[in-house]
């Protein structure tokens, strides 16, 4: 059997630092747009780190030029990955609780695994029907204190699973690229684009909101330039251009359990024994898509 599921070391300390600057993000980023406008924070995050993740190219000795022929899949890949899911996401953490914005957002591996299999022809195993069935119930549990608030606020219920549903395409279309360049110049055109793209967003539907940040609020777009879209983008990536999707996918689901906790700890949200549950079912979910089979270990 393939090793394909397995992470490397190096997979895995990528996994974990992704995983606490991206879980600890969801309250700061709460932090940061409340009371200041979202497309703009987002905008002022991104043209701030676009030119950090170049000096990362010119260090690593990454090359910027893109092929015109893959300019088109790029578009693409930006779209669904970056467009859709920075402008909706933002808009949704504005109207809803940081860690429960996190969870509808972190659907995404269930996403993934019903595009995978109507569009890509990916069919699933039984540990991998298991691993999305506990993903999705966890999600749930997470979800259980906020389903009467949820329910008067529709719109950002909306917007963050259409969000979830575009970053699972986009998971799926960067494994399946057929582009040449590597991932950090993948990122890193994304990045400026999609700066350009919620610029323009932000002149048109928040200009009269305009102010000076706050200190508070330049920590939080500070935080976000370099630990967002310097590090945590390119680090994604790169996971799931490497790994098949569903594993990069159920990989990455611990972080919306960090957005929980580390908003009950930093914004005071009450936990219930509901939070605790999702957590053993969101690990379990992992374990069931990541955890080497005898096969493997055997050929290993």
């Amino acid at each position: 059997m393939s090793h394909a599921h397995q992470l490397t070391r190096k997979q895995w300390v990528t996994l974990i630092i992704l995983t606490l600057v991206w879980g600890i993000n969801w309250p700061i980023l709460k932090i940061g747009v409340t009371g200041y406008p979202a497309i703009t924070f987002r905008s002022i995050s991104m043209w701030i780190g676009w030119p950090l993740l170049g000096l990362v190219l010119l260090k690593m000795k990454v090359p910027f030029k893109v092929p015109r022929s893959e300019w088109k899949e790029l578009m693409v890949l930006a779209s669904s990955n970056m467009f859709v899911w920075h402008v909706l996401i933002i808009l949704a953490v504005q109207d809803l609780s940081s860690g429960r914005a996190a969870i509808l957002g972190y659907t995404m591996p269930i996403f993934s695994a019903v595009i995978g299999m109507l569009f890509f022809k990916s069919p699933l195993r039984a540990r991998a029907w298991l691993g999305v069935a506990l993903a999705a119930l966890g999600a749930m549990l997470l979800l259980w204190h906020e389903l009467v608030n949820l329910s008067g606020k529709p719109l950002g219920v909306v917007m963050a699973l259409a969000a979830a549903a575009s970053w699972a395409l986009g998971t799926q279309q960067i494994r399946h690229t057929k582009m040449r360049v590597p991932t950090l110049t993948i990122v890193f055109w994304m990045t400026g684009m999609t700066a350009v793209v919620m610029s323009v967003v932000a002149v048109l539907f928040e200009a009269d909101r305009w102010a000076m940040p706050s200190l508070t609020t330049w920590g939080s777009i500070v935080y976000n330039a370099i630990g967002v879209f310097v590090f945590a983008q390119a680090a994604w990536l790169g996971l799931a251009r490497s790994l098949p999707p569903l594993a990069s996918s159920l990989s990455v689901m611990f972080i919306p359990v960090l957005g929980v906790f580390s908003g009950a700890w930093w914004l005071g949200e009450v936990l219930h024994w509901q939070d605790w549950l999702a957590v053993l079912l969101v690990v379990a979910a992992i374990a069931s898509v990541l955890w080497p089979t005898r096969a493997s270990n055997a050929a290993s």
